[in-house]
C-alpha cells in the first residue's frame, strides 16, 4: 500500500471514530425523556399550644416559721420559804389550768405574821377608841366654860389623828400579811403548759428565784418573713398606726410533717412587726392559731406544739377573669404568641399580674378560647403558619 495512503488512514480514522461517537451521543440524548420537575413542600413546625380559659384566681403568699407561744412567763416566788409541796402537773410538758396550784411554800411564819398583824389592828383600834373618848370629854368640859371652840391640843385632835394613822398602818400590815400568806401558794396565771421546772420539795426559795417557765396555750404564734413585693397581693394586712386599733388580717393555712404524715392548721395574721429587715428587705408578720393543743376532727393530727417548724400559705386577694399560663409561654417582658383561626402566629402584649413558680397570671390581653403558644421556636415571624398540638391546662 502506498505510504501516503497509509499515512492518510492513520490521520483520518481517529477523526471518523470521534465524529461517530459524537453523533451517537446526540442520537441517544434525543431519545431520552426529560425528568419531571418536583417541588418539595416544607411542613409547618409542630407547636404546643394551650387554650385560654379565664377564671377567678386567689393569690397566695408562701412563707415558713417556727411555732412559739403568744405569752410566756417565768415562775418566781414573791415570798421566801421552804417548798413543802409541788403539783404533779408542774413538770416539763405538764398542763395547768388558770389558778391551779403549782407549788406551796411553808406558810407557818406567814400565819404567825397574820396573827400579829391582827393583834396590832385590834390594839390600834382600842387606842383610837380611847383617844376618841378622851377627846369627847375634853370638848364637853371646854364647852361648859363657854369660852368658844377648844384648841386642837385641848380637844386632843393631834392624838386622834395619830390614832387614826396607827389604825390605817395596822390594817395595811394586816392586808400585807394576809397577802403574803396567800402568796405561799403559787398559782398558774393562765391556762398554760410548763416549759421547764427548777424547784422541788425541800428547797428554800427567795423572791426573784426562777422556779420554772410556763407559756399560754390559748394561742400559738408563728413569725413569718415576707418579701415586701409580696405585700401587693395582701391588701388586708394588719398595720398598726398610732391611734388605730389592731385589725385581723388574711387567713393562713399552716402545714407540717409529723410522724410521717402531713397535717394542716388554720390561723390568721394578726399583726406585722414594726421594722423592715435592712439586710433582707423582709417584713415579718405574725400568724396566730387558736387553741393549738385542742383536739380536732382528725384524731391523728398532733397539737401545734411550740418549736414545730411549719410552712405557711397566706391567702390573699382575688383577681377576677384572669388567665393562668405556663411561665415559659412568655416572650420577653409582657408578650406572648397566639394562634389565629388559620393557625398563624400573632404577637400579643399582655399584662402580667404575677409570676409564681412555673405559672404566670395574666390580667389582660388574652381572650377566653384563644390558643397561646407554649413551644420555644428557633425562627419565628409574624403570620408564620404552624401545626398546633393542644396541651392540657396545668
Amino acid at each position: 500500500m502506498n505510504r501516503k495512503v497509509v499515512l492518510l488512514l492513520k490521520i483520518a480514522l481517529p477523526v471518523v471514530v470521534v465524529a461517530l461517537a459524537i453523533l451517537g451521543a446526540k442520537v441517544l440524548a434525543g431519545m431520552q425523556t426529560p425528568p419531571a420537575s418536583v417541588t418539595i413542600a416544607t411542613p409547618p413546625p409542630l407547636t404546643r399550644v394551650q387554650t385560654i380559659a379565664l377564671e377567678d384566681h386567689r393569690f397566695s403568699v408562701h412563707s415558713q416559721g417556727t411555732v412559739r407561744p403568744r405569752t410566756e412567763s417565768r415562775v418566781v416566788p414573791a415570798v421566801a420559804g421552804r417548798v413543802v409541796w409541788v403539783s404533779p402537773d408542774f413538770v416539763s410538758g405538764g398542763f395547768l389550768e388558770a389558778g391551779a396550784a403549782m407549788l406551796r411554800i411553808d406558810p407557818y411564819d406567814y400565819e404567825q405574821a397574820l396573827v400579829r398583824a391582827s393583834a396590832e389592828v385590834a390594839a390600834a383600834k382600842l387606842r383610837l377608841a380611847q383617844e376618841q373618848a378622851e377627846s369627847d370629854i375634853a370638848r364637853s368640859e371646854w364647852e361648859e366654860l363657854g369660852e368658844g371652840p377648844p384648841p386642837d391640843l385641848t380637844a386632843r385632835v393631834p392624838h386622834l389623828e395619830n390614832a387614826h394613822a396607827s389604825v390605817a398602818a395596822a390594817e395595811a400590815n394586816l392586808v400585807r400579811a394576809r397577802h403574803d400568806l396567800e402568796r405561799t401558794e403559787i398559782q398558774a396565771p393562765y391556762a398554760g403548759r410548763v416549759r421547764d421546772k427548777a424547784v422541788d420539795v425541800g428547797q428554800f426559795v427567795s423572791p426573784g428565784n426562777q422556779l420554772g417557765t410556763i407559756y399560754a396555750i390559748d394561742y400559738a404564734e408563728i413569725r413569718l418573713p415576707l418579701p415586701d413585693k409580696d405585700l401587693a397581693y395582701l391588701s388586708n394586712m394588719p398595720a398598726l398606726y398610732r391611734g388605730q386599733r389592731q385589725t385581723r388580717g388574711p387567713e393562713v393555712v399552716l402545714r407540717a410533717e409529723f410522724a410521717g404524715s402531713r397535717h394542716e392548721w388554720s390561723g390568721r395574721l394578726v399583726r406585722t412587726e414594726g421594722e423592715i429587715d435592712a439586710a433582707s428587705r423582709m417584713v415579718h408578720a405574725v400568724a396566730q392559731v387558736r387553741d393549738p393543743y385542742g383536739r380536732s376532727e382528725d384524731p391523728k393530727r398532733p397539737p401545734l406544739a411550740v418549736g414545730m417548724y411549719v410552712t405557711a400559705e397566706i391567702l390573699g386577694d382575688t383577681a377576677t377573669q384572669v388567665a393562668i399560663i405556663p411561665r415559659a409561654a412568655l416572650r420577653g417582658e409582657g408578650h406572648v404568641w397566639v394562634l389565629d383561626e388559620e393557625d398563624r402566629l400573632r404577637r400579643r402584649a399582655v399584662e402580667v399580674l404575677r409570676l409564681a413558680g412555673g405559672d404566670a397570671v395574666i390580667g389582660s390581653g388574652l381572650i377566653s378560647g384563644e390558643r397561646v403558644v407554649l413551644s420555644s421556636l428557633d425562627f419565628v415571624t409574624e403570620g408564620m403558619l404552624v401545626e398546633p398540638r393542644e396541651e392540657p391546662a396545668s
